[in-house]
């Protein structure tokens, strides 16, 4: 059965964040936009993140900003100067989503959700012209895109592309990395996808359990030469939450994990705490009386340090950098985000496939990583904004 075959001036492949913005750049520059979704509706994992809250941004100063994006800082600058946190700001109000910034820094939309500014992006797009079809999966890239369709497979000759596909995690949602293999056949080099953003995986001793759910507010945790201070949560599977998540990419390359169980007390504090006379009580209510630890807290240092040292120095220094003992990180399909995708050295300065012509990408598809906090979603409209507008440039030329 012969390919229905459709011409485009400029078809963009995903409609998450990155996908979206791409088509926003392009209809910008007058180009006619056809945006192929696999799912029934677009921006599935957007509208999931946005469920607790949608971290738009963080606002703090350029360094700080760069330098959480580790070794793709470098490429992605541009980018960030293009669209940077106080742009996203004014993207957001010009949606008539008003936004405000909490004590961190971290960027919200005032109704704390992601829907209403999806449903008033969309609706602008949709009156700049956009053509938008779902449960259009595309299945091959040979003498052009070729999409199962409700219709049945079409194949699309676009003038321009942009593919913003996502990364590999919540396949459910869209992100499947089914992609990969696709592209590596048209030889296209393609890092391996590893979790990032992921909880930590602990096999728990049977005390533990009563602690299942409880939160971690005070302590510090340390990977390689990444430190967090947020927050995290005991769960059944092991540690989860905004305090662990920026240390994948160390406990991605093995480095040990440590906690600081009193992050705000210096090691001689605490031993000094610790050497106070203890009485006829046990170990254990000595260091819950003097220390003031929550009861999950001290647990972790019963978890990972017993038999607890007498020594006061000795009990500090664990207090202090507690070695946790873990397997690993959680499945790639369970993180927030993931590493690996098409290599920095795949693309050309304007984010076209060198070896592809007129073909470029964006999002969490990039190999490219960050912790949340604001800067998943920042790269994200970014990238797809940049290639978008050297999309339509290209085309034009």
């Amino acid at each position: 059965m012969t390919d229905a075959v459709q011409e485009h001036d400029a078809l963009v492949i995903g409609g998450g964040p990155a996908g979206l913005m791409a088509a926003e750049a392009l209809l910008a520059e007058g180009r006619r936009v056809l945006l192929a979704e696999a799912k029934p509706s677009v921006a599935r994992k957007f509208l999931m993140a946005g469920k607790s809250g949608l971290n738009l941004a963080r606002i703090e100063n350029r360094a700080a900003t760069l330098a959480a994006y580790g070794g793709a800082a470098d490429r992605l600058r541009p980018m960030l100067d293009a669209l940077g946190p106080e742009d996203v700001r004014g993207w957001a109000e010009a949606l008539g989503q008003d936004t405000f910034t909490g004590s961190t820094g971290r960027l919200f939309p005032t109704a704390m959700k992601a829907s209403p500014l999806l449903r008033a992006w969309l609706t602008r797009l949709d009156a700049a012209g956009l053509d938008r079809r779902t449960r259009w999966r595309w299945t091959r890239w040979q003498d052009g895109f070729v999409f199962d369709t409700p219709e049945g497979a079409v194949r699309v000759l676009p003038r321009v592309a942009v593919l913003a596909l996502g990364g590999a995690s919540w396949a459910r949602l869209g992100s499947d990395g089914a992609w990969a293999d696709r592209l590596r056949r048209a030889d296209v080099d393609v890092a391996p996808f590893a979790p990032a953003n992921a909880g930590i995986r602990v096999n728990w001793s049977a005390p533990m359990r009563q602690h299942f759910g409880a939160p971690l507010k005070n302590v510090g945790f340390r990977a390689g030469g990444i430190a967090s201070r947020g927050e995290a949560v005991i769960s059944a599977r092991g540690l989860e939450g905004g305090g662990v998540y920026p240390l994948s990419p160390a406990l991605r390359a093995s480095a040990p994990l440590v906690l600081d169980l009193m992050p705000d007390v210096d090691a001689d504090a605490v031993a000094a705490r610790l050497a106070r006379p203890r009485g006829k009580r046990s170990l254990g209510n000595h260091i819950r009386r003097v220390l003031n630890l929550p009861p999950q807290v001290q647990a972790l240092l019963t978890e990972f340090a017993r038999p607890l040292p007498d020594d006061p120095q000795a009990l500090a220094a664990l207090v202090k950098a507690l070695p946790v003992s873990h397997a690993g990180l959680r499945p790639l399909d369970e993180a927030i985000s993931t590493a690996g995708g098409v290599s920095w050295a795949a693309l050309d300065e304007g984010l076209m496939l060198a070896d592809h012509p007129g073909v470029f990408c964006a999002g969490e598809m990039i190999n490219w990583e960050a912790p949340t906090g604001g800067y998943l979603l920042n790269a994200c409209l970014a990238t797809g904004l940049w290639a978008g507008r050297h999309a339509a440039r290209w085309g034009n030329s």
